[in-house]
C-alpha cells in the first residue's frame, strides 16, 4: 500500500503554488505555449465563422431568381468557406505542433526540476517514504501538467470561444434564441458540474480498489517462493479473488454513474434541439429568420454539443491533475533538511584531523543517541568504534557525513566546522564502504567507477583488482560490462560489498570510514581483501565500525562507545590489560565463541 508522504512540516499547496511549479516548466517556452492556446482559439473562432457562409449559400439559393446570375455568387460564397476552412487548418496544425514542442520540453524540464530537488531531500526524507511511492509522485506530477494543459487547451478554450461566440453571432439574428442557447448552456454545465462532483467519491473509491488490487497482485507475485513453500495458493486466489470482485462492483457504479450523465445529457440535447427547432419555426414564420439560420443553428448546437458532451471529464481530470500535482509541489516545497549555508565554503583537506566538540544527537526529545561526545582523531590515524548495537556508533558517522543536521556541538575536519562547508565538498573527501553496499543496476564498470566519474577502464580494472572482484567478474559472460539487477541483486552480499571496496580504493579519498565493511565476506575472502584494506588505509584517516573485535586488533586506537558515550578508549593491549573493561568482556565473549552485541 503507498505510503503517503504526510507529516506535521509538510507545507500547505494550492492552486497558485501547483501553477507556480508548473511555470518552472513553461517559462522557458513561451512563445509555444502562447500560441498554442492563440492558435487553438483562432482556430475555433474561424471554425464558427464557416457556418455563417453556409447560411449565405442557402439563404442565397433559396432567394434566387436567376440561376445564371447567382451562379458567381454561390461559387465566390464556396471559395470563401474553402479559404476559411484552410485558415482554421493552419491555426489547429500549427497550435498542435506547438503543443507537441512546448508538452515534451515543458515535461522533461519539470521531471529534472522534480529529480534535482528531491535528490538533494535528506537520508530522513527517503527513510521515511517508500521509494516507489516518490518515483510515482514525479511521474504522476509530469503527466498531471500534460492532462491539464490538454484538458485546459482542448476543451476549455474551445468550450469558452464557442458558447462566447455562439451567443454573439446567434443574437444578432436573433436574441431570443441566443437566449435560450445561453440558458441551455449554463443547465448543460452545472448539471455536469454538480454530478461530477457528487460522483467524485465514487471514482476515489473505485481508484482505491483498484490500488488495493494491485497492491495485492504485486505483493503475492514478490512473494510468489513463500506462497509455494507454505502450499498458500487457493489462500491467496480467495484473497485475490475478494479484492479483485469489490474492485470490479466499485468500477461497475462509476460506469453506471456515468451512463446516468450521458443520458442525463442525452435529453437536454434532444430537448434543445425540440425546443430551437419550434421556436426558429416561429420565428421564420414571421419572417424574423431565413432557412439559412436554421443551417446556422443547427451547426452550432452540434458543435456546442460536441464540446459540452465531455464536459463532466474535464472536471474530474481537473481534480484528479490537481490532486496528483499537490503531491509532488508538497515535496518541492518541503525545505531541504540538511542545506548548506549561503556563504559555505569547500572542504580542503589536509592532514585529516577529525574533532568531535561536545557532540549529542537525538532523533526527537524521547531519543537521545550520543550525548557529550568529545574525541578527537589524528590526521592518518587508524580509529575502530565498537560497542553494542544501538550505541551510536554509526550515528556518529553518519553526522560526519553531514547526513543529519548536528544540533549540539560541532565536528570539525582540520578546524573546518562541517555545517559551515558545502556537503559535496564534504563527500568528496570522505569514501564510505558501508555494511550492506547498494548498487545501481548498471554495469560492474560503472558501478566501480562511481567512486571516480572520470576514471579510465584500465584504473576502474586495477582497483577492482585490489579489492579481488576480478576473481568472480572474470568468469561472468559479460565481464565488466554485467548488469547488477536492481540494488545489486545479482550479486551475492560478499561481492557486493568488494564492489564497495573497490569503489573506495578508486575514489581515494583522505577520509576513509569502513562500517562492517567485511561482514558479508568468508574467511577465505576476508583474508584476501585484508590485504587491500591493508594499502586503502595507509596514509588516510580512518574509522572502522565492527563487531568482529579480530578485524581491528591493528588499529591504532579503539573507542568503545556505550549508551551514545565514549565508555572507553586505547589500544587493543591497553584495553585488554584493563580490569572491568567492556571491551576485554566483548573480546573474551568472543574469543569463546559468542558473539557480542
Amino acid at each position: 500500500m503507498e505510503q503517503k508522504i504526510k507529516s506535521k512540516n509538510t507545507p500547505n499547496v494550492g492552486l497558485k503554488d501547483v501553477l507556480g511549479a508548473f511555470w518552472i516548466g513553461i517559462k522557458d517556452h513561451k512563445f509555444a505555449f502562447y500560441y498554442a492556446i492563440i492558435g487553438t482559439a483562432l482556430g475555433n473562432i474561424v471554425e464558427l465563422i464557416v457556418p455563417l457562409g453556409y447560411k449565405r449559400f442557402f439563404d442565397t439559393i433559396t432567394n434566387v431568381t436567376d440561376k445564371a446570375s447567382a451562379l458567381p455568387i454561390l461559387v465566390g460564397i464556396v471559395l470563401v468557406i474553402l479559404a476559411l476552412n484552410a485558415i482554421r487548418w493552419l491555426f489547429f496544425r500549427t497550435a498542435n505542433f506547438a503543443i507537441n514542442f512546448f508538452e515534451v520540453r515543458s515535461m522533461a524540464r519539470l521531471r529534472e526540476t522534480s529529480f534535482d530537488y528531491m535528490i538533494d531531500h535528506s537520508y530522513s526524507f527517503f527513510s521515511n517514504n517508500f521509494s516507489g511511492a516518490l518515483v510515482q509522485r514525479v511521474g504522476r506530477f509530469v503527466r498531471s501538467f500534460e492532462k491539464l494543459f490538454d484538458v485546459f487547451v482542448f476543451n476549455l478554450v474551445p468550450l469558452t470561444v464557442s458558447i462566447t461566440l455562439v451567443i454573439v453571432i446567434v443574437a444578432r439574428q436573433e436574441s431570443k434564441i441566443a437566449l435560450l442557447i445561453l440558458v441551455w448552456a449554463i443547465i448543460t454545465i452545472l448539471v455536469n458540474y454538480l454530478f461530477s462532483t457528487w460522483k467524485l467519491k465514487y471514482d476515489v473509491a473505485s481508484a482505491a480498489a483498484d490500488s488495493k488490487s494491485t497492491g495485492y497482485l504485486a505483493d503475492v507475485i514478490t512473494n510468489q517462493n513463500t506462497v509455494s513453500s507454505f502450499a498458500a495458493s487457493t489462500f491467496e486466489t480467495k484473497g485475490f479473488n475478494k479484492v479483485s470482485t469489490a474492485q470490479a462492483n466499485a468500477t461497475l457504479l462509476t460506469w453506471n454513474l456515468g451512463e446516468v450523465m450521458n443520458t442525463i445529457q442525452s435529453a437536454l440535447i434532444v430537448a434543445i434541439e425540440f425546443v430551437l427547432f419550434y421556436y426558429t419555426l416561429k420565428f421564420w414564420g414571421k419572417g424574423l429568420v431565413t432557412v439559412g439560420t436554421f443551417v446556422l443553428i443547427q451547426v452550432y448546437i452540434l458543435n456546442l454539443n460536441q464540446k459540452l458532451w465531455n464536459f463532466s471529464y474535464v472536471i474530474r481530470s481537473v481534480y484528479e491533475g490537481f490532486a496528483d500535482s499537490k503531491e509532488m509541489v508538497e515535496i518541492l516545497k518541503t525545505p531541504h533538511e540538511v542545506a548548506d549555508l549561503p556563504e559555505a565554503k569547500d572542504l580542503e583537506v589536509n592532514k585529516g584531523d577529525i574533532t568531535f566538540k561536545d557532540v549529542s544527537f537525538g532523533f526527537n526529545k524521547s531519543r537521545q543517541v550520543l550525548e557529550d561526545i568529545n574525541l578527537t582523531i589524528a590526521g592518518g590515524e587508524k580509529v575502530a568504534f565498537i560497542g553494542p548495537s544501538g550505541a551510536g556508533k554509526s550515528t556518529l558517522v553518519k553526522l560526519l557525513l553531514r547526513i543529519y543536521n548536528l544540533k549540539e556541538g560541532e565536528i570539525l575536519i582540520d578546524s573546518q566546522d562541517i555545517q559551515k562547508v558545502k556537503q559535496e565538498s564534504l563527500r568528496e573527501n570522505i569514501s564510505l564502504v558501508p555494511q550492506d553496499p547498494i548498487l545501481f543496476h548498471r554495469s560492474l564498470m560503472e558501478n566501480i567507477r562511481y567512486g571516480k566519474r572520470d576514471a579510465s577502464d584500465e584504473e576502474v580494472m586495477a582497483a577492482a583488482k585490489l579489492a579481488h572482484c576480478d576473481e568472480f567478474i572474470e568468469v561472468l559472460p559479460d565481464k565488466y560490462e554485467t548488469f547488477v539487477g536492481e540494488r545489486g541483486i545479482k550479486l551475492s552480499g560478499g561481492e557486493r560489498q568488494r564492489v564497495a571496496i573497490a569503489r573506495a580504493i578508486l575514489k581515494n579519498a583522505p577520509i576513509l570510514v569502513l562500517d562492517e565493511a567485511t561482514s558479508s565476506l568468508d574467511s577465505h575472502s576476508e583474508g584476501l581483501i585484508q590485504d587491500a584494506l591493508d594499502k586503502l588505509m595507509k596514509g588516510k584517516t580512518t574509522i572502522v565500525i565492527a563487531h568482529r573485535l579480530s578485524t581491528i586488533r591493528k588499529m591504532d586506537r579503539i573507542v568503545v562507545i556505550k549508551n551514545g558515550k565514549v565508555e572507553e578508549e586505547g589500544s587493543h593491549a591497553d584495553l585488554i590489560d584493563k580490569e572491568e573493561s567492556l571491551y576485554k568482556t566483548l573480546w573474551n565473549l568472543q574469543a569463546g565463541g559468542f558473539i557480542a552485541e
